[in-house]
């Protein structure tokens, strides 16, 4: 039998663009020698196949369709939120008293629930941002009432630290149309909302790519997270 390092849960948001920056950083997890789990909805636990990377089902309340079957954004969030917390803490108790526990769960920051679940548990827990660090510092900003929306075209450049200055239409949607879409902006700013709780805080970009938010502004934006 193969000996693990340790035991990490993987829990996406159930969309395309969230699932595959978490499988594959579970690839690498794997790599290294530590056993991977990735925690997916019913609805798409299906759809992924993943040699040496488990797939676990949790649920969100809505297994037959996902969100389609909710049919409003609001509801499938808090259905997920519940119903995710749950049977995720069902699937941490299933591998207690197995030779592989689980040690840490690293949640898309989209979950924030996924992180009190961890801590109920008594197990370490790491954001996992898959957007990139300018998008994150954006919306941290604003979540600690930085940045005031909806940003006007009159507002524009808008400095960031760290960051070249923004026009208008360089910005995100929810940041100029912020009534667009309430529930998903509520959503994205709840990533901040337990943060300082987490063991580590982990961004879907490299240093290359970003490499003036991400070294220059570092030290910056570990005293936001701390207020």
């Amino acid at each position: 039998m193969k000996e693990y390092r340790s035991h990490v849960i993987l829990v996406p948001y159930p969309s395309q663009g969230h699932i595959n920056p978490l499988l594959q950083f579970a690839k690498r997890l794997v790599s290294k020698g530590v056993k991977a789990t990735l925690a997916t909805t019913q609805y798409t636990v299906k759809s992924i196949c993943a040699p040496q990377v488990q797939v676990e089902p949790i649920s969100d309340g809505f297994d037959e369709g996902g969100f389609a079957q909710a049919k409003n954004e609001d509801f499938f969030l808090k259905s997920f939120a519940t119903n995710g917390s749950k049977t995720l803490s069902q699937l941490i108790k299933k591998y207690e008293n197995s030779t592989t526990p689980v040690t840490c769960i690293v949640y898309d920051s989209f979950l924030p629930w996924a992180l009190d679940v961890a801590k109920q548990h008594g197990l370490y827990g790491a954001a996992f941002f898959t957007n990139s660090a300018t998008v994150c510092a954006i919306f941290c900003r604003i979540h600690h009432g930085l940045l005031t929306l909806p940003v006007k075209p009159e507002d524009t450049p808008l400095s960031i630290p760290g960051l070249p200055p923004f026009n208008f239409s360089d910005l995100p949607t929810f940041v100029r149309f912020p009534e667009s879409y309430p529930a998903y902006l509520t959503m994205k700013l709840s990533q901040f909302s337990n943060l300082e709780k987490a063991d580590w805080i982990l961004c879907n970009t490299f240093e290359e790519l970003e490499c003036q938010l991400v070294t220059g502004e570092a030290h910056n934006k570990a005293d936001i997270l701390r207020r």
